[in-house]
């Protein structure tokens, strides 16, 4: 990792740490909350979209996946926060290995297709699978998390322990594309014959980062289900892997600070819509087409020419 990102990365810890400092309302702390949540997811989609060059519309269902898991083990089989978590992540993983190794040999709207046709399995196992999950009512008190028998039942200490955890995915992430592992995947996005021609092995790195990013959503899912301490299926439906494929889109998908970009606008932006009620789909749609062919670069993309100009 050079030098720049590593200051940049000392700002972006600066910002986290700051935010609740500045004189906001309490109700921007539990959205920042959610930013840190949908950091994680969205980087995991970055990097499989924009440095593999995969299309998924299936990660709302990772995201479910683990949240379900998590609170299930805790509600059900009475297990703590923690070895909930990891074993949701391993569950996910292992769905996400199977899932990935037939519909991985697709390429383009045919990948995207496959991986929407999983979600909605996912989305209607929820809601049909009622002992186990509630059904569309959903099921409640799972546990907050604890570190060193402190309770995490506040904003303000879950907004520190989530973007802590994000923080961290982030640098590990930002490592990744810095090594070896990048390099194939950004060959991979380039021409996958080319890169089966200098040696790389595409069908397993693609696997890989498939699984990674799976893990991702699975760890922001068990986040959320920690933090609301209540599940419904209505979260985890198609509309939220949109969205989450606009973040990145808009964000900037070559790039993992689009990712925290794209985040955490359209954390936001929802909450000024909500007074177009269904329409804000359309607006979506809108935002989506004119990033695409205005700016196909994502905002992560266009801001560092944009001061470059402004400099000279």
């Amino acid at each position: 990792m050079d030098r720049k990102n590593r200051i940049a990365l000392l700002i972006f810890a600066a910002v986290i740490l700051l935010f609740p400092l500045l004189p906001l309302n309490v109700y921007y702390l539990s959205i920042m909350i959610f930013v840190g949540i949908n950091t994680i997811i969205a980087t995991g989609l970055c990097m499989l979209m924009g440095y593999a060059g995969q299309i998924s519309l299936g990660h709302a269902a990772f995201y479910g996946l683990g949240a379900y898991t998590s609170g299930i083990l805790t509600t059900r089989c009475g297990l703590g926060p923690w070895p909930a978590m990891v074993m949701a992540a391993l569950f996910t993983a292992s769905v996400a290995f199977v899932v990935g190794m037939p519909t991985l040999k697709l390429r383009g709207h045919y990948l995207a297709m496959a991986t929407l046709g999983f979600g909605e399995i996912v989305f209607i196992s929820f809601n049909e699978l009622i002992d186990l999950t509630g059904g569309p009512s959903g099921f409640g008190d799972i546990p907050n998390i604890r570190i060193f028998g402190h309770t995490l039942d506040s904003d303000i200490s879950y907004y520190f322990f989530v973007w802590a955890i994000a923080w961290l995915i982030f640098l590990f992430s930002m490592n990744i594309i810095h090594s070896r592992v990048g390099r194939a995947l950004r060959s991979i996005h380039g021409s996958e014959t080319a890169a089966n021609a200098m040696g790389v092995n595409v069908s397993r790195f693609k696997l890989q980062i498939f699984v990674l990013s799976a893990v991702y959503a699975s760890l922001a899912g068990s986040l959320y289900a920690h933090f609301i301490t209540f599940l419904s299926p209505g979260t985890f439906g198609l509309m939220f892997s949109i969205l989450l494929l606009i973040m990145v889109v808009v964000g900037g998908r070559h790039s993992l600070w689009g990712a925290v970009l794209g985040a955490a606008i359209l954390t936001f932006l929802p909450e000024y819509l909500r007074v177009f009620k269904d329409y804000d789909v359309l607006i979506y749609g809108a935002i989506l087409l004119s990033m695409v062919m205005f700016l196909p670069r994502g905002l992560a993309g266009c801001i560092p020419d944009v001061v470059c100009r402004w400099l000279r």
